[in-house]
This record gives structure tokens, C-alpha cells and sequence, in this order.
């Protein structure tokens, strides 16, 4: 921008057009939300088309050509922006986002985002009675339409290209494939060797009945004691746990509950809060912006990840907790000793549930729907052939095999949502998570001696200072360096597992 301000009027105009499509975007996500907690089921055709409306008026938003001319007009360009520039970085991020838009007809859209919300429907449909074939031809049509998608959007190297980088920006399939090759024999190398270390761990008491009533109880002051503001957000139930920005003072938060499996709500209102806590931590200057978003799904999962199991899976955690968990079930947890516990939630087994999986395992889940999703796409694997790939690649990468559709394909809601190209940053996540854990305790000293005293605030600020008020004014990769001084590498999370399952298993 000129610095004699000549541009501020130009830049106001920009400002505008990107307010109206954040709010269109928050008014969809409402929609959304209110579809996976209390719409009423005969609501799902009129949802669809609502939804779709105000998707079409956001992409036309997006791909006008005034907002075309008035970024031209300022010289927006996808170089990288001068350090706390917000402003070269929104133009930079509208610039991307523009032509990535008309690049796309608003028909295509309106479909998708009308097929998705379908899909969702039907997809809960078939995960309650396990029956796959209930669910094809929903998925068909979406991969079809993910595909016409793709090519709109343009690639080289792969179509996957193309969906990967909505939700990993400037990253390649070929990137997270070699990431994924080197993370792969690690983490089946050390499954290996706990399943043979010979050490039992008990977990039968995470499998005892635990009224959900009193795991809410629990979960919401775990969340107030992290940092989750109630009068920011809320905590509610869907079928599958999530987060969501309505506004930048206006997150909310959805888990579920097992009361024969204690880890479930636990764990997973967690994992939702490191989501929340992050929308709820852009700095001033890009709230209601489209700055105020994470910087990648990757960069998004490392703050849950970080919270759900570097944090709530620690020992130091749980050394401030166990005893009110405790007084929450006392007939389920009197006299079970808090090491004991720590041991059962870190127990190591491959099982079907990706969301349910342990730490070390956890990217074997990650890495098989990326193998599958890729297949799809690229035109290698059938719809049609999906649940038997599936259950292949279970036995392969962990082990254990599905034995109903239920427990396998249709365990995660993503595909339903189109979402293609989102499950790697699960992974990419872990690998941030560890990262950024390094970089925290350079400057604050031990994690789990903030954590074992409860000083939660010492390091949601740190994240909030670091991670969170800058948003998408960074890419990955520049958050990535500047706070650690090098790009994403698997080693920091491979040792930290290393360093955590060592002494629960005795390995050598």
C-alpha cells in the first residue's frame, strides 16, 4: 500500500467485500451447526437449500469482479508480506482466495454445498445401521462433483493437489506423501515394540459405567480451567464432536459421550477446546476479517492435539484433575491410583476408531484415509470398492479389521462434507504440536511443571501471543520458521513419544 495513504480508500472497499463474506460464511456455519445439534430430521431439505444459497452468494462475493479490480487495483500480489503487515497479508490471502473463486462457476458450488448437506443426512443414516451401501450414492455424486472441483481449480501433480491446499495451503500431495513415508515405519516401529515390551496395562476401568451427566459436569470445568470463555461460546452434543465460529465472539463447541467409555467425552471436549481457544484468540486486527482463521487445518489441529494430549493425556494434568474426576465417579475411580489411570489413558492398541485411537497409533488412521481419499480422487479406487479397501488397509496399517461399516468407512463425517484433502492435517497437526511444544518451553521452562500447578494461563498466553493473534496473516510455514527456526519436521513429535511411552511400557 502507498504510504502517503492514497490507497486507504481502495483498501476500505476491500475491507467491505471481505466483511460481507465473512458474514456470510459465520450465517452458514449457524446453519450448520444447528444441523448437527437440533434441527429436527424432516428439516434436512430446506437446510440444504439454505445452506447452498448463502454458500453461492459468498463464492459470488468472492469472485466479482469489482473485488477482482479494486485488488488489482492495490497491487495485491502472493508474495510473501513484510512481518505485522496485516494489511499486505489480507490482500494477499483475498488475492489467492479471488482466483482460486473464478476460477470455479457458482453452479458448481450451489451444488456442492446443496449434495453436502444431503449427504450428511444420509450419511448418519447409514453410520446408524452400519449399512454402507445406504450412503453410495450420495458419495458418488459428491466425489464426482470434488472432482469437477479440482479440475476448475486447476493442478499439476495430482487433482489432490487442488482439494489439499483449500485446507493446507502451499503444500503439495507429494510433500505430505514423503512426510507420510517417513512417519509411517516410525510410528508401526514403535507400536511394534510396545506390543512386545510384555507390559500389561490395565484400562478395564475406562470401560466402567459412567453417567454422562456427571461427565459434562467434569468437562465443563476442565473447560473454564484452560481458558474456554462461556460467555464466548457454548458446549453442546452431535454425533460426531466439532467446533465452529459464528463470530468472533461466538464459538461453539459439540462432543459426545460413552458412558461405558470414559475417554470418549473427556477427551474429546478437549480436543474441541484447543479449536475454540484459537478462534477465540485472533488479535484485534484481523477479527471479522478473513485473517481471523487458522492458518492451516494443520496449524488448527496443533492446538487441539497440543491441549487434548500433550497436555490432557500428561501426567502433570492429571495430577491437578484426577482427584475431582474422582469425586465426580467415586464408585467407578475410589482407591484406582492416579499412576495406574495415567497408564490407561496412554494405553497403546490399534483399534478401529480413529477419534478413540492413542497418540502413537493415531497417525496410521490418519495415513490410511489419506491413501484412500487419494485413490478416489485420482481415480484409482471405486466408490463401489471402498468399504473392502478400507478394511484391507485397517488390517494392514493397524492390525485389526472392522467388522461392520459402522466401525469402519463410515466412522468419520468428513467425506459426507465433501471434505476431501482434510485428513492430512490431522497428522501435519501432531507434527506442529510437538514442534511448537519445544518452542513454548525455550521461553517458559517445563510444560508439566506450568501444567502441574495449574497455570494454564501462563500458557494459553504464550500460545495466544505466538500462534493465535496472528491467524492467517502467516502461512504455515512462516509460523512454522519463525517460531521454531527451521520448517515442519516429524522428529520433535517422534521423541516426544519416545520420551512419554518409554517408562509406561519399559522400553529398551
Amino acid at each position: 500500500m502507498a504510504p502517503d495513504g492514497s490507497a486507504h480508500p481502495l483498501l476500505d472497499h476491500i475491507r467491505e467485500h471481505d466483511r460481507r463474506m465473512v458474514l456470510l460464511r459465520h450465517s452458514a456455519a449457524l446453519l450448520h451447526w444447528d444441523q448437527e445439534t437440533y434441527m429436527p430430521g424432516a428439516g434436512d431439505t430446506g437446510r440444504s437449500e439454505q445452506i447452498a444459497l448463502l454458500e453461492s452468494l459468498a463464492h459470488e462475493e468472492l469472485s466479482s469482479p469489482a473485488l477482482g479490480e479494486l485488488l488489482e487495483q492495490a497491487n495485491a500480489n502472493n508474495d510473501v508480506s513484510s512481518p505485522g503487515n496485516l494489511d499486505e497479508a489480507l490482500l494477499r490471502e483475498l488475492l489467492r482466495a479471488h482466483r482460486r473463486a473464478v476460477r470455479v462457476p457458482t453452479r458448481l458450488v450451489e451444488e456442492l454445498a446443496r449434495t453436502s448437506s444431503s449427504a450428511q443426512s444420509a450419511w448418519r443414516r447409514a453410520r446408524e445401521e452400519a449399512h454402507f451401501a445406504a450412503f453410495r450414492p450420495a458419495l458418488e455424486r459428491l466425489l464426482s462433483l470434488r472432482r469437477e472441483y479440482a479440475d476448475a481449480v486447476g493442478w499439476e501433480g495430482s487433482p489432490y493437489d487442488a482439494l489439499l491446499d483449500e485446507y493446507e495451503p502451499f503444500t503439495s500431495t507429494s510433500e505430505v506423501q514423503a512426510v507420510f513415508d517417513e512417519l509411517q515405519p516410525r510410528l508401526t516401529d514403535l507400536t511394534r515394540r510396545i506390543a512386545e515390551s510384555g507390559r500389561p496395562v490395565n484400562s478395564e476401568i475406562l470401560y466402567r459405567d459412567y453417567p454422562v451427566e456427571a461427565q459434562e459436569r467434569f468437562g465443563r470445568r476442565v473447560l473454564k480451567a484452560v481458558g474456554f470463555e462461556f460467555e464466548r461460546g457454548r458446549l453442546d452434543i452431535s454425533t460426531h464432536p466439532f467446533s465452529t465460529a459464528l463470530g468472533a465472539d461466538d464459538v461453539r463447541i459439540t462432543t459426545r459421550y460413552n458412558s461405558r467409555f470414559l475417554p470418549s467425552g473427556i477427551f474429546g471436549t478437549i480436543h474441541e477446546a484447543g479449536h475454540a481457544l484459537y478462534e477465540l484468540g485472533f488479535g484485534e486486527g484481523i477479527r471479522g476479517s478473513s485473517l481471523a482463521e487458522g492458518a492451516s487445518l494443520g496449524i488448527h489441529e496443533s492446538q487441539s492435539r497440543f491441549w487434548e494430549n500433550i497436555v490432557g493425556r500428561s501426567l502433570a494434568f492429571w495430577k491437578q484433575f484426577y482427584p475431582e474426576l474422582q469425586r465426580c465417579f467415586p464408585a467407578q475411580l475410589a482407591g484406582f491410583p492416579l499412576e495406574d489411570f495415567y497408564r490407561a489413558i496412554n494405553v497403546v492398541q490399534p483399534s478401529l476408531i480413529r477419534v478413540e485411537a492413542d497418540e502413537v497409533t493415531y497417525g496410521l488412521h490418519v495415513i490410511l484415509r489419506f491413501e484412500l481419499e487419494k485413490a478416489l480422487i485420482e481415480g484409482d479406487l471405486a466408490v463401489s470398492e471402498l468399504p473392502d479397501a478400507w478394511n484391507a488397509s485397517s488390517k494392514r496399517l493397524l492390525g485389526v479389521e472392522p467388522s461392520n461399516d459402522a466401525e469402519g468407512v463410515l466412522q468419520d463425517i468428513h467425506w459426507s462434507m465433501g471434505a476431501f484433502g482434510y485428513f492430512p492435517t490431522y497428522a501435519l497437526g501432531n507434527l506442529y504440536s510437538a514442534c511448537f511444544t519445544e518452542a513454548m518451553q525455550q521461553e517458559l521452562g517445563s510444560l508439566d511443571t506450568l501444567v502441574e500447578r495449574g497455570d494454564f494461563a501462563a500458557v494459553l498466553d504464550w500460545l495466544r501471543r505466538n500462534i493465535h493473534a496472528t491467524g492467517r496473516s502467516l502461512s504455515p510455514q512462516e509460523l512454522c520458521s519463525q517460531l521454531t527456526g527451521s520448517p515442519l519436521q516429524a522428529e520433535p513429535f517422534l521423541n516426544y513419544l519416545e520420551a512419554k511411552y518409554t517408562p509406561i511400557y519399559e522400553l529398551s
